[in-house]
């Protein structure tokens, strides 16, 4: 791929992200807005109907992503088992680092920067990769730091019908009715906008407190995640356009979502919102890089 094609790709995906992040940052600093609303209204509503319509779209083959599933499994455990004993030797709890490298940002970050550097044709594969994620996520996630916790919550269960509406239409190529799909897509094209705005006001929360930890995760968090997705590359046998998702998926930085939980378990939640919103911003350096990686298309 020449210079200037990996280029236009990377301006052309990583600025329109920044610009949305950043005007997000500059209202939060003027308004200091509460977004718990909308970000409920967001995981609850707008996430489910984005996920239905794509996994609903008659020219998707799910049969296609299942390597892609598989790795993204693979990624997802695997970080978690090579942290445990980095926390042993660092003296970091595991429960406070562990879930965020294991769980990233598949959500605000990579359907907004698959969608301006791939196309609308990629987004199956990354809305497979963020299912995969946010299930382990709601399961092993939510038990490694509370043994009783449920998988079905408040959180999870919107996701979760709607991954299987999406997938019954879509394998059974259930026929919708145009004047249903519409409003349907309609809403969830408000997902990648108002998570990009909405990482942006959490961005003013950053602190000094915990720093050396979060610059840490920072950079361990992508580099544990492209050793993986290079070790399974043999394996997979992925499509260009798939691996070129994977290779970003692997690069990501801590999810928000691991704060969130934090916060409701009690686990160090200042700590881990210092490991995902300093990760994030580590992220200017790391999705350049892994949109530079990506093989020609």
């Amino acid at each position: 791929m020449s210079n200037d094609i990996i280029l236009d790709r990377i301006l052309g995906s990583v600025i329109p992200v920044l610009i949305v992040v950043i005007i997000g940052y500059a209202y939060g600093r003027w308004r200091r807005p509460n977004m718990s609303t909308m970000n409920q209204i967001n995981m609850e509503l707008f996430v489910p109907m984005l996920i239905f319509s794509v996994l609903a779209a008659k020219s998707v083959d799910l049969t296609e992503y299942i390597p892609l599933a598989l790795g993204t499994v693979g990624v997802v455990l695997g970080s978690g088992l090579l942290v445990w004993p980095i926390c042993k030797l660092t003296g970091i709890q595991p429960k406070t680092l562990i879930p965020p490298m294991m769980f990233t940002n598949t959500g605000n970050l990579a359907l907004p920067l698959v969608l301006l550097a791939f196309g609308e044709t990629a987004m199956p594969a990354a809305i497979v990769i963020f299912i995969v994620s946010q299930f382990i996520h709601f399961t092993l996630g939510f038990y490694i730091l509370d043994h009783r916790a449920k998988v079905l919550n408040r959180i999870s269960v919107p996701t979760i019908l709607a991954t299987f509406a999406g997938l019954a239409v879509g394998f059974t190529h259930t026929a919708i009715p145009e004047v249903v799909l519409v409003p349907i897509d309609m809403l969830g094209q408000i997902v990648i906008p108002l998570m990009l705005f909405s990482l942006g006001i959490r961005m003013q929360d950053v602190t000094t407190n915990d720093l050396g930890v979060g610059i840490f995760a920072a950079i361990l968090c992508p580099i544990i995640g492209l050793l993986i997705a290079y070790g399974l590359e043999p394996l997979m046998q992925l499509d260009p356009l798939q691996w070129s998702i994977f290779i970003l998926f692997a690069a990501l930085p801590p999810g928000v979502l691991n704060y969130m939980v934090a916060e409701r378990y009690n686990q160090e939640p200042t700590r881990v919102a210092s490991i995902v919103l300093i990760g994030n911003i580590g992220a200017i350096f790391w999705m350049p890089l892994a949109l530079a990686l990506a093989p020609p298309l």
